[in-house]
């Protein structure tokens, strides 16, 4: 049995338009599966469908059974089986408390940890991030840290209590290409060594290409083409498809001029 397992997904809002249609696929337990499409085309909106976090005045039909739990009629009934990490964390991160009750608070929900033992967990868990001096992050608010430590701490409290699935919605985004580099490698060694699977949420086909095995190209609301990720990139079937990736080798090809001049 697939871990997640989405069947004729479909989101629509009060005025009944479907923003999401008939959306299918499956994420079995450690794989690597991708979403991908330009703004608008409603990849976000399926991962909240999945994680059963729709904004009010959206409604979701279809199926989504997530290690078991039925997403749509019962959104609250997955407990660690999954977990997400967002776009922008700044804005995900809440900026009145420390990196490290942050990270503390899902450990201490879900994991029961307390005093010493979950003090040592947030330390762990930084760690496993690649973030150095732990316990002056753990003391940090989100705005003293970098655009890539905030990542990490985003990452960190994502993996901490150790979820079956791991969704990663545009994660980096808006990181320089430098730390960018080094979340997909830091994300790619994270579903490597646990085991996780995951779900990757993008426009960008090669960043996609870095961490997943097989993906599902999305737009205006509808799964266009579906395959393993390195045939999506050498023989595009659909129209859009075949634009996403002629646009990425023109912006390989731009930066290559660029290098060379």
């Amino acid at each position: 049995m697939s871990l997640l397992s989405v069947d004729g997904l479909a989101v629509r809002d009060r005025a009944g338009t479907a923003l999401v249609e008939n959306v299918s696929f499956e994420v079995a337990a450690g794989d690597r599966a991708g979403l991908i499409g330009e703004s608008g085309s409603g990849k976000s909106l399926t991962a909240l469908a999945v994680l059963g976090l729709l904004p009010p005045g959206l409604t979701a039909t279809g199926s989504v059974r997530l290690d078991g739990a039925d997403m749509i009629r019962a959104p609250r009934g997955h407990g660690t089986a999954a977990t997400v990490v967002f776009q922008e964390p700044l804005t995900a991160l809440d900026p009145l408390m420390t990196a490290g009750r942050q990270i503390a608070g899902p450990l201490r929900r879900l994991r029961g940890l307390r005093g010493a033992a979950l003090r040592e967990a947030v330390r762990s868990a930084l760690g496993e991030v690649r973030l150095t001096d732990t316990d002056r992050i753990a003391r940090s608010y989100p705005h003293q840290l970098s655009g890539g430590q905030r990542q990490r701490v985003a990452i960190a409290m994502a993996v901490a209590c150790r979820p079956r699935l791991l969704i990663a919605d545009e994660p980096t985004t808006a990181l320089d290409v430098t730390v960018q580099a080094e979340i997909l490698d830091l994300l790619d060694r994270i579903v490597t060594t646990h085991g996780t699977a995951l779900l990757f949420i993008t426009h960008d086909l090669p960043v996609a290409a870095r961490v997943i095995r097989h993906t599902h190209v999305l737009r205006h609301g509808r799964v266009v083409e579906s395959g393993p990720i390195t045939s999506l990139i050498a023989a595009p079937e659909h129209p859009y498809t075949r634009t996403l990736v002629d646009s990425a080798r023109r912006f390989d090809a731009a930066l290559e001029r660029t290098g060379r001049a």
